[in-house]
């Protein structure tokens, strides 16, 4: 089964490419991917169903541990339910596929994305099917959801296609959010997430201690299913998902996606169909679905939407008949939903020829289409019968079982049984004047109507509708192998509930016919009924007019989402004002209020231990009293750059604490990261004011001081609190054992970083990339700024091909005109700052340069090799070497930094999470577990004992990472805001003043 989800999965990556080679026809390469796993299915046929006794209990299994701590695994479990539903995700997708090679035409766009995203779908439903843990399931379910998302918008120009992708999402996605809290509570209820095991406890349960808790759980996954499967009242988005290809509707809203409601229902009926609210919920809502959906359909004039509201019908029908929880229900449940699968994706491939061969889907327009092709007549009468339940075809066998359930629950006593059957029947009614109302609005010649122009159908298009109502006659005539794939799952039920008055053994066979029943003779009213709503159609019409428009659940979906959007409007004006001091005011008010409101009602005493100032560390006295000096400073400030290094004084304070108080990786951390952010802020304030203007007035000053106090007050007080309620044994003290033993190294913090914890690590260097990605892309409009812009009609020689500078730019030509000038035009060093105007030059600061910027780099490699053991680490490294380009290019301008930098900071980004993550995936290949470590030990000439732990690759991506972070801050906040200020300087030489390239600033009479 993974292998299964593997290759689906992996195949749909390479989609895109496939389509650029093959074109459309690639649609058959991919159809052979569900063809093939549908031939492995087969073969599965024997491992499934030797077991499966009277308890059903045959099953093939695969489990793979992942967080076991966690209980996440990934548990696959194929059994008779998840067998028969494969049949169908499978099956019909190939086929569907297949469909596709001629259904869309050679010109069309992005068909490798349709593809790709049709192919991982099936996969994903195929997943759903065979899940065996709850978790699990839901992460297929949501997959199916937003697969879904992007096919029905597949055509991204048209508003209602997106307008109905978007409503499908929302729909879909809020029952999924509801149904995965049902899932945790009933996992949590359980002690296991496993679903055979839960099924399992079922009885004990449903009966035990936490049954209100398993009622609430099953009710809120019932939620996820009926909006899953668009039952009232959530009905409308379904309709509104034919603005999909047909491909689209016909497997996903006839025989895949829309069935995974379904397929829950029936997978947790056999153990909580007792449950309080399951009957209400499943036979209510389901009926009414029927009903509404049937109604609805007749009311239709495009063919496809015929389909649509029919398709609601029936799945409110087949969620009542899966879910009454009786043998015989369950097993005409899985045959309607076979039956249901063959003769629903038949009819929308229908009406995709129809659409393709003659540009029109609406019935008063289509005439003589039967006489224009037969054949494609004869297919759809044939899913059109069997949906009205027909003889001799999958439809009739399929209903009449179920007839013969709901006969059996009338009469064991339910009073709402017969209310139940009768609305059933006029539902099947309403089946049978739709699907009427559909072959006559398709094919049929309609007086006064020209007859619709109509193309030849090349085989190939009608092979796969042809192909499943063969299936459906096949079905109807020789139901016996349908009804050996159901009976295990029914015996399911045969001890999870007592049956209505028939024992277990006498639960019922499918059969073509079963004599003279009361069920058949439903269904001759149901054909009476139903022949005399079709010829009296238009009766039927003049009859529906009368009901009001405003009856509607698209309207109400349409008014719902605007009164939402209303009042987010109404909350948004009187919240977001633009005023930063109300904004902080707002969320430092909060963040004090609550905590110190439960601080004062738990009424605790303070910690014993108390004391102000460490008496092994005086000195703290010194740099709490440089704390709070900065942080006043800061405030008093009328000065941006002033403000900002008084709040920097703050953060070297805090280093010096942590130096302090013995440790000095987080003081060496702490110190490298306030250089950077104060060389960014400093950067990035050029562009600003000198002066902090625009000060909140006086009358809001005392409210900011108390709400500073109040705030600061309170966190010194919660941190009190917090350090004195632990009651545990704090497990940072296993951490130097763990840190030698299992990480080799002696620095208890880098240890913990690139091994204990390096999930987190890896989480967060991947933050750290798209931190640096978001900034670059609020400072880069044409670019990410990796190489120097200006053009110009200036050659350069040899320096673009160095220095990724165009050949032919103005910037070129400084850097030819600086080499010049250098001692060395081989070695160049600092020869960019040549390109700097004189005012902006330092003569000292380029020879400071010159001294310590190597020695800082091998600092760097030090501090990044060294960090296992002594203080240090990549991170710390990755600062060192960050802020030795930053000198360089303080030093030297942005010329100097595209010099010492001739890599992207892009590539850099690329290349340290690479590096990380290859650290984590190599153990994977060699039989290990992600990132686990190696210690290696050896000895080497000159070097001696060498000890070489596998983390320090990791160590080395957090490196390169960092480097690429600070040179993309550079790149963003320095060169690029350095390059606005020489357009700027160069803008006279726009009305024919010439440039000093050297200096960078426009002047008369320069060269």
């Amino acid at each position: 089964m993974i292998t299964v989800l593997a290759v689906h999965f992996t195949v749909a990556a390479v989609t895109p490419f496939l389509f650029r080679r093959w074109g459309r026809n690639a649609f058959y390469a991919l159809a052979a991917v569900p063809g093939l796993s549908f031939v492995w299915l087969l073969f599965q046929h024997g491992a499934v169903y030797s077991g499966a006794g009277s308890s059903g209990a045959g099953a093939v299994a695969e489990v793979f541990p992942w967080i076991p701590g966690l209980k996440l695994e990934f548990a696959f479990r194929m059994d008779a339910l998840a067998w028969v539903m494969s049949l169908l995700v499978l099956g019909v997708g190939a086929l569907v596929l297949v469909y596709c090679a001629r259904y869309f035409k050679k010109k069309d766009q992005d068909l490798g994305g349709f593809g790709a995203q049709l192919l991982a779908f099936a996969g994903a439903m195929f997943g759903l099917v065979v899940a065996d843990d709850l978790l699990l399931m839901f992460i297929f379910w949501e997959l199916t959801t937003i697969l879904s998302y992007l096919l029905i918008g597949f055509a991204r120009t048209r508003l209602a296609a997106r307008r109905s992708a978007l409503q499908a999402l929302m729909v879909t996605t809020a029952g999924g959010l509801a149904m995965l809290v049902g899932l945790i509570m009933l996992g949590f209820s359980a002690g296991t997430y496993r679903i055979s095991a839960i099924l399992e406890q079922a009885p004990a349960l449903v009966s035990g201690p936490s049954s209100a808790a398993v009622a609430a759980a099953v009710v809120l996954i019932l939620v996820g299913a009926i909006t899953k499967s668009a039952l009232v009242p959530f009905h409308f988005w379904l309709p509104g998902a034919m603005a999909a290809p047909t491909p689209v509707s016909a497997y996903l809203h006839a025989a895949a996606m829309v069935k995974a409601g379904v397929y829950l229902v029936a997978r947790l009926a056999p153990g909580f169909a007792e449950t309080a609210y399951w009957p209400p919920i499943v036979l209510g809502l389901g009926l009414a679905t029927m009903l509404v959906g049937g109604y609805r359909a007749l009311r239709q004039t495009d063919i496809k939407l015929i389909l649509a509201y029919g398709t609601v019908s029936q799945l409110g029908f087949l969620t009542m008949v899966v879910g009454l929880g009786t043998p015989d229900a369950a097993l005409a449940g899985l045959a309607m939903l076979l039956a249901h699968g063959l003769f629903k994706a038949t009819l929308f491939l229908v009406v995709g020829i129809i659409d393709h061969q003659s540009g029109t889907r609406d019935v008063r327009k289509l005439s003589g289409v039967f006489s224009s092709s037969r054949a494609l007549g004869i297919v759809a009468g044939i899913g059109a019968a069997s949906m009205a339940g027909v003889p001799l075809l999958a439809g009739f066998v399929a209903k009449e079982s179920v007839l013969e359930a709901f006969v059996h629950h009338a009469g064991g006593g339910d009073p709402w049984g017969m209310l139940v059957l009768a609305g059933i029947v006029l539902g099947s009614v309403l089946t049978f004047a739709y699907s009427a109302r559909f072959m006559w609005g398709a094919f049929a010649t309609k007086p006064g109507v020209e007859p619709t122009p109509f193309k030849a159908i090349r085989p190939s298009f009608i092979a796969a509708p042809a192909l499943l109502s063969l299936l459906t006659i096949a079905y109807g005539v020789w139901p016996a192998p349908v009804d050996g794939w159901i009976q295990p799952y029914a015996a399911l039920f045969a001890t999870a509930t007592p049956d209505a008055g028939i024992p277990a053994a006498e639960a019922g066979h499918l059969a073509l016919w079963h004599g003279f029943t009361p069920a058949l003779g439903l269904t001759a009213v149901t054909f009476v009924l139903g022949l005399a709503m079709y010829y009296g159609r238009d009766l039927v019409a003049r009859a529906q007019s009368f009901v009001p428009g405003w009856i509607d659940g698209d309207r109400a979906y349409q008014h719902t989402v605007g009164a939402l959007d209303d009042v987010a409007v109404w909350i948004t004006g009187r919240t977001q004002r633009g005023s930063l001091y109300f904004y902080l005011a707002v969320i430092l008010t909060v963040a004090f209020a609550l905590p110190m409101t439960a601080l004062v009602l738990a009424n605790k005493p303070l910690p014993e231990g108390l004391y102000f100032i460490d008496p092994n560390s005086p000195l703290q006295i010194v740099a709490g009293a440089g704390i709070v000096i900065g942080a006043l400073a800061a405030v008093k400030a009328n000065k941006r750059f002033l403000a900002v290094l008084m709040v920097s004084v703050t953060g070297y304070g805090i280093a010096l604490m942590f130096a302090l108080q013995g440790a000095p990786d987080l003081a060496l951390t702490q110190m490298l990261v306030e250089t950077i952010i104060l060389v960014a802020f400093v950067l990035a304030m050029r562009s600003l004011p000198a002066e902090l203007r625009d000060r909140t007035g006086g009358k809001y000053r005392v409210v900011r001081v108390i709400i500073g106090l109040a705030f600061g007050t309170t966190m010194v007080f919660a941190a009190i609190y917090a350090m004195g309620a632990r009651v545990a044994t704090p497990v940072s003290l296993e951490f130097p054992r763990l840190a030698y033993e299992g990480g080799g190294g002696l620095n208890i913090v880098n240890v913990t970083l690139v091994d204990i914890r390096v999930w987190d690590t890896f989480g967060e260097i991947s933050v750290l990339a798209l931190a640096a990605t978001g900034v670059a892309s609020l400072i880069f409009v044409r670019g990410r700024g990796d190489g120097i812009r200006i053009s110009s009609t200036v050659a350069a020689g040899s320096v673009g091909r160095r220095t990724g500078v165009d050949p032919g730019s103005r910037d070129a030509a400084a850097l030819a005109i600086s080499r010049k000038f250098a001692a060395s035009t081989r070695d160049a060093w600092i020869v960019a700052g040549r390109t700097l105007a004189p005012e902006r030059r330092s003569i000292i600061f380029e020879v400071v340069t010159r001294l310590i910027f190597h020695s800082m780099i091998i600092f760097s490699l030090y501090l990044l090799l060294a960090g296992h053991n002594f203080p240090g680490g990549g991170f710390a490294g990755g600062l060192t070497a960050g802020l030795a380009l930053t000198i360089r290019y303080l030093a030297g301008g942005r010329f100097e930094l595209r010099e010492a930098t001739p890599i992207s900071a892009g590539t850099l980004l690329g290349i340290g999470l690479a590096t990380a993550a290859a650290s984590g995936v190599v153990p994977l290949l060699l039989g290990g577990q992600a990132f686990q470590t190696a210690i290696i030990e050896l000895w080497l000439p000159v070097f001696g004992d060498i000890k070489f732990v596998t983390s320090t690759i990791f160590d080395i991506g957090v490196y390169i990472v960092v480097i690429g972070l600070v040179l993309d801050v550079l790149r963003s906040l320095g060169a690029e805001i350095d390059e606005h200020f020489e357009e700027q300087a160069a803008a006279p030489a726009e009305d024919g003043e010439p440039v000093d390239v050297a200096a960078g600033t426009a002047g008369k009479g320069k060269a």
